[in-house]
């Protein structure tokens, strides 16, 4: 990895220590990361629900309000009709809930993934129609479905889109529109994930209500029950864990964590948790996420919103294993695809990009495997599962590469395509990848240094020994939830000399790792996961470039290093 230094900010730093009563260490690191005022450092930390912005200052809440409000009263069918990932399941599970909590039974209605594919289709919007629907809410879709919400208003519904994907120059004839980065949206957080839009739309329902008096005669939803559904589908959709989303992640973990929901508890017992184990952003991203992820890649995502809206344990712990059970298989395809694309982008290393193609690759399982690829070539990589003639792709990319725009380039040889700057999909007749590879492969050739292709570790801050003591690693936990516009911070130590040795896992379980035991620092642990092959760099004095926590083995709690990477001390 190519180290990317922090510039030196101490005494900026120990300014806002001061100001803000920080420990020393976040306050460096809020600073490197250009919160240089108390003003910009407090909000950036805030995570009290008192500091959500009013639901009505995002553009279209107000007609959303009223025409669900209406069909509350008047008792129309309202449809929720949800995408088939995280996101989708999640702000679906969330907005029926809260519906049915107002009186309401609404259905719901999520595609096929392989059946019907992305988004609105004009068959189902007609099903819908004929079984009476007549408000049709969208979540996590709807956006650019011009042609199938304007059937929709002629067969006689009204559709509030609830979205959160680029806003085409046209929108669809929606009676509503809730989507933060449509233009004159006055919302601050403009990066919300549909989950988090239907959160705002359940506090605008909720204040137009009391507002009216609705709540005389019966009990008002409590909506912080919800945020565990928002902080779920916030952190499985990797956006930036900033402003809104740091506030509804950090009280949704409280909540997953606290697993009220039979839904939630049932995930948790699946993913091999405790049910009232503390959850982490982490482990909803690797795995809660990806249980309610796999039924949709492989069979039909309904079963995750039956299991998060289901009101019995029994019943949820029914379908939690069915998700798992999707899980481990789409494990399995996962680790034979990898397998195969591996050994392809093996034979093609000299390229700066990679088209990895084969026939029967699944493709609810490629855009995961082009991830791997990325990780672990450090190159743009499209992967693609030819069925009957026609190629299926997912892409993915890295910082120095504008996916989108490469695929723009060669999008003559596509039967279509879309996607922004780190990700993509498309279709492609099977007999055309070859010369869609090669025009890839030229792009990337073109706009790709050698340089580009080595990964960089950016780096917070650096660090002696004597500063990793439990009260830091407590300090810095403040910072969190990480993930997304949010990273776990890295630290550096220089110069340190370390005892290493190789521990070897069970057969089957990976790579070896590197365990160092520091001499400057004997009471700090330190392992490089799958590092075994570095072992000869710790000969002498080395730089180690790590992430931090607390470890209790035994009843002892030790601080404990995750290392990024090492290198021989200059």
């Amino acid at each position: 990895m190519r180290w990317v230094l922090p510039e030196t900010v101490d005494q900026q730093a120990k300014a806002l220590a001061g100001e803000l009563g920080l420990h020393p260490l976040p306050a460096r690191i809020l600073t490197h990361r250009g919160f240089r005022t108390p003003e910009a450092a407090s909000a950036f930390l805030s995570d009290k629900l008192a500091d959500l912005p009013d639901p009505f200052r995002m553009k279209g809440m107000g007609a959303a309000v009223e025409r669900i409000t209406r069909a509350l009263r008047t008792h129309e069918k309202i449809t929720l009709y949800g995408d088939y990932d995280v996101d989708g399941v999640c702000s679906t599970s969330l907005l029926s809930i809260f519906l049915r909590e107002l009186g309401a039974q609404p259905g719901t209605y999520i595609p096929h993934r392989l059946g019907e594919g992305y988004g609105l289709n004009v068959q189902a919007v007609e099903k819908l129609a004929a079984e009476g629907t007549r408000v049709l809410v969208t979540l996590d879709c709807g956006i650019s479905a011009n042609v199938e919400i304007s059937r929709a208003r002629d067969l006689g519904m009204d559709v509030v889109i609830v979205d959160h994907h680029t806003v085409p120059a046209t929108l669809p004839p929606a009676v509503a529109v809730l989507n933060p980065h449509q233009p004159g949206c006055e919302y601050p957080t403009k990066t919300l994930c549909a989950a988090g839009v239907a959160f705002n739309l359940c506090m605008g329902l909720r204040k137009r209500l009391r507002d009216d008096g609705f709540f005389a005669t019966r009990k008002e939803p409590n909506l912080r029950a919800l945020m565990d559904l928002a902080a779920l589908a916030t952190v499985a959709d990797v956006v930036p864990l900033t402003g809104v989303n740091r506030i509804l992640v950090a009280h949704g973990l409280q909540e997953l964590t606290a697993a009220r929901r039979p839904g939630v508890r049932a995930l948790k017992e699946a993913a091999g948790m405790e049910p009232d184990a503390p959850v982490t952003a982490g482990q909803v991203g690797f795995r809660l996420g990806p249980r309610i992820n796999a039924a949709g890649r492989l069979h039909d995502a309904s079963l995750g919103l039956q299991m998060l809206t289901a009101e019995s344990l029994e019943e949820a712990r029914r379908l939690a294993q069915v998700l798992d059970r999707a899980n481990a298989e789409r494990q399995g395809i996962e680790s034979t695809i990898l397998t195969e694309a591996l050994k392809q982008a093996e034979t093609r290393k000299d390229s700066r990009g990679f088209v990895l193609y084969a026939e029967g690759w699944h493709p609810g399982v490629i855009g995961i495997v082009a991830s791997r690829v990325v990780e672990r070539f450090h190159r743009p990589t499209i992967m693609v599962g030819v069925n009957d003639g026609v190629g299926k792709g997912s892409a993915r990319s890295i910082e120095a590469f504008h996916l989108y725009d490469a695929i723009s380039g060669c999008s003559d040889m596509l039967t279509r395509f879309g996607g922004h700057k780190y990700a993509a999909g498309l279709t492609i007749e099977a007999d055309r990848l070859p010369a869609f590879r090669e025009a890839f492969e030229r792009i990337a050739m073109q706009r790709l240094t050698p340089e580009d292709l080595i990964p960089r570790c950016k780096v917070d801050a650096v660090v002696t020994p004597n500063e990793l003591d439990e009260s830091a690693v407590e300090a810095l936990q403040k910072l969190g939830p990480f993930g997304q516009g949010n990273p776990e911070p890295v630290l550096v130590l220089k110069h340190q000399v370390a005892r290493p040795r190789v521990l070897t896992p069970k057969t089957g379980y990976g790579s070896a790792h590197l365990k160092l035991a520091l001499l400057d620092a004997p009471e700090v642990d330190a392992i490089g996961f799958g590092m075994a092959d570095r072992l000869s760099l710790v000969e002498g004095p080395v730089d180690l470039a790590f992430q931090v926590g607390v470890d209790t083995f035994r009843g002892q709690r030790r601080v404990s290093l995750r290392l990024k990477d090492l290198r021989v001390a200059a």
